[in-house]
Formats: structure tokens, sequence, C-alpha cells
């Protein structure tokens, strides 16, 4: 009698059943799901004999738990990296070792747009002016108080604003009592002229260039009929009884002395000097 070709573990026979070589040794699958089975890395149950097994590095999966660690997708068919004892996907290992965005903190993949500025990245799209929150993109930026800035939100929050047009300067301007101005908006009130750089007065809160004061406001010297504008020569003037003149006309109508700073003595509508009036 031929010998009996048996299960190693419980004898079975096993002519025309289903076995499985373990060690050079059948195995019943009964047996093979009991005593020989691989324990499944993800469920921890045994990989039958009517499973299909993954394995890498000495770790065995069912087909179906082979899985990515943090998304779950199925991996038997994908490729997949290994960090930490953990499988994962090409799509969550990206996430791993990216960069984190300053801004929203999640993962700056390869291949997105993002902006490196002073050490730290950002998503193209969360790096936005502070105040109007829309993404610089390529537009230029300033930075005020570690906040980035549009141009355009730059200008309305931190600017100056010319006191003629109320817009912001955003380049040179000029002051005036205190007061910015674009250069091209300090003009004179009647012929426009810029006045920057040039002699100019103020009345009544308008500005005149020194021609149209001359011609439009001055007053005129009661002794030489020429206006008294307040410059060079003419800076100082002299008031009596509702005429004006300049003070180097103030002068006696006899004997031409200057009385600007001395007595004087009027009569008939001119100024004498005391010792003139005396005379008379």
């Amino acid at each position: 009698m031929s010998d009996r070709f048996t299960c190693f573990y419980c004898r079975d026979d096993l002519s025309g059943k289903k076995y499985v070589q373990k060690d050079d040794k059948p195995v019943c699958v009964r047996c093979f799901d009991k005593f020989c089975a691989n324990t499944c890395a993800e469920c921890h149950h045994p990989i039958s004999t009517d499973s299909k097994e993954l394995h890498y590095k000495g770790r065995y999966w069912h087909k179906d738990c082979f899985r990515c660690s943090k998304c779950y997708k199925n991996l038997a068919k994908e490729s997949f990296s290994v960090k930490d004892d953990r499988i994962l996907c090409g799509t969550c290992s990206s996430r791993e070792d990216a960069p984190r965005c300053h801004a929203c903190y999640k993962p700056i993949l390869a291949g997105t747009e993002s902006v490196d500025y002073k050490g730290n990245v950002f998503h193209d799209e969360c790096f936005t002016c502070f105040k109007c929150k829309k993404p610089i993109g390529s537009e230029s930026f300033i930075t005020k108080n570690e906040n980035v800035y549009c141009s355009s939100c730059h200008e309305s929050k931190f600017a100056k604003h010319c006191t003629a047009c109320r817009k912001p300067i955003t380049a040179g301007g000029v002051n005036y009592q205190d007061q910015p101005w674009h250069s091209e908006c300090l003009v004179c009130v009647v012929c426009v002229k810029p006045l920057a750089g040039s002699r100019f007065t103020s009345h009544e809160q308008k500005l005149y260039c020194v021609d149209c004061y001359k011609t439009h406001v001055a007053k005129k010297c009661s002794s030489c009929q020429n206006p008294i504008t307040g410059f060079g020569k003419a800076a100082n003037v002299v008031n009596y009884e509702g005429g004006t003149w300049h003070d180097y006309c103030f002068t006696c109508k006899k004997c031409s002395v200057n009385l600007a700073d001395k007595r004087f003595v009027s009569k008939d509508g001119n100024i004498y000097c005391t010792d003139c009036a005396k005379k008379m």
C-alpha cells in the first residue's frame, strides 16, 4: 500500500483536495488559515487562502486593506511611499513633505503657485492685501507694521492727502503752511501758474503769484500809486486814516524826509514833518 497524502497538521487525506505547500509541507486550507496564514497589518485578521495577499518589508495586508493611512485610498494598484511606518499615497506623501502656507497653514503642493516673502511661503491666493484682502499676485506692494498692502490701499491709508484735491500724494509734493500739496495743485488762483519754487502769497485762503497779487489784490500806495505787495523793498507799510503807503513813500510833503518811524502832522490831506508844519 502506498503512503497516504495527508495534511501536515490534521492528517486529513488531501487526495483530490485543494491544499497549500507550506515550508515543503502540504497543509489543508482549513489548517493553513488556522495555523499558517499571515495576519493583516490593517485589520489584524488572518489572510486566508481565498484572499489576495500583499506584502511589503515583512508586513502583510488583504488586498482591500492596503490603503493610504491618511485618505484611505486603496493602493493595491497604485504607487505609494512609507513614512514613519505609515503607508501613504503620492498625494498625501506630498502633503506631508510640503511646506505650510504662512497664512492658512495648509500644505503647498508641488506645482502650486506660491509666494516666498521674508522667509515665509504663501499660496498665491493667500498672499493678500491686509486691507482689501485681494491677492497681490504680480502687483507691487508695500509693507507697513509687518502687514502687506497693495499700492492703492497703502496710499489711501497712509499717504498724505493734498490740501487742494484731497487725493493721496504718492511722490514728491510740497508743503505750504504745514500742509501737503501736489506740486501741480499749488497754483495761482487767477493765472493757474505753478507756484512751487517761486514767490507767492495768500489772501483770504487763496494763493496768488506776485503779478496776479499786484494786479487783483494789492492795495495801491497813496503816494506812488504802485501796488503794496509785501515783497522785497515793499515789505513794510504804513496805514493812516484809511490811506496806505510803502514805508519808504511815507515822507514829508515839503522836505521829503521819511516819516515812517517819526512824528508827523497831517494837513489838508498831506503829511508833514513837525519842522515843516511849524513853518507853514
